[in-house]
């Protein structure tokens, strides 16, 4: 079986603060490959360029060399449609509730709608979907990104420090969600800076 994600001798290097000054290089030769099915671990210290990795596969920003290639093919919209994504911290509306943010995620993306209830009942929201998102503990507001995320059901998810400023008792709840989505068969890519969320 193909690789969901082929990724090969990536580079991506930020333009120099001031012009006597070299590129500042976050990722250098880069090469991996994510198996189907799979709960694909990035694994780096903070600062080591995780984000900008995913933001690269992921065409948010443009690698200086290398290329990658998603069901093997190069990325097209259409491919992107088949990705969930939760990069840095969860954006919503606070006065509006989850519910309400999710149709706004949905309309965005152009699908999805019909999948709200679902999917707020697979995140364990369904009973806080008319709660404003500014009531929202920071593991409700995780579980509505990863909720986000589902929106459109996308073969492959890609979650960057997804536990990331949670209690013990949010860590649990969304390795638990991890846990589920990955026995549904979705492909999981996972970027974390501790070894033991990644295990």
């Amino acid at each position: 079986m193909l690789p969901i994600l082929q990724v090969r001798s990536l580079y991506y290097a930020y333009p120099p603060p001031a012009p006597e000054l070299s590129p500042v290089e976050v990722l250098r030769d880069v090469s991996f490959d994510v198996p189907a099915g799979s709960v694909f671990g990035v694994l780096g210290p903070n600062g080591s360029g995780k984000t900008t990795l995913l933001g690269t596969v992921l065409e948010i920003l443009y690698p200086t060399a290398g290329r990658f290639l998603w069901f093997d093919k190069d990325p097209t919209p259409a491919q992107r449609r088949r990705i969930g994504t939760l990069l840095e911290t969860p954006n919503f509306y606070p006065y509006l509730t989850g519910s309400q943010n999710l149709e706004i995620t949905a309309s965005i993306r152009g699908t999805g709608a019909d999948q709200i209830a679902q999917v707020l009942e697979q995140v364990g929201l369904h009973t806080y979907a008319t709660l404003p998102f500014s009531k929202y503990s920071l593991g409700m507001k995780q579980r509505l990104a990863i909720g986000a995320s589902l929106l459109g059901n996308p073969e492959v998810l890609v979650l960057d420090e997804p536990t990331n400023g949670l209690d013990p008792a949010g860590i649990a709840d969304i390795r638990k969600l991890i846990v589920q989505l990955s026995g549904q068969g979705k492909t999981l890519i996972l970027a974390s800076h501790l070894l033991d969320e990644v295990e």
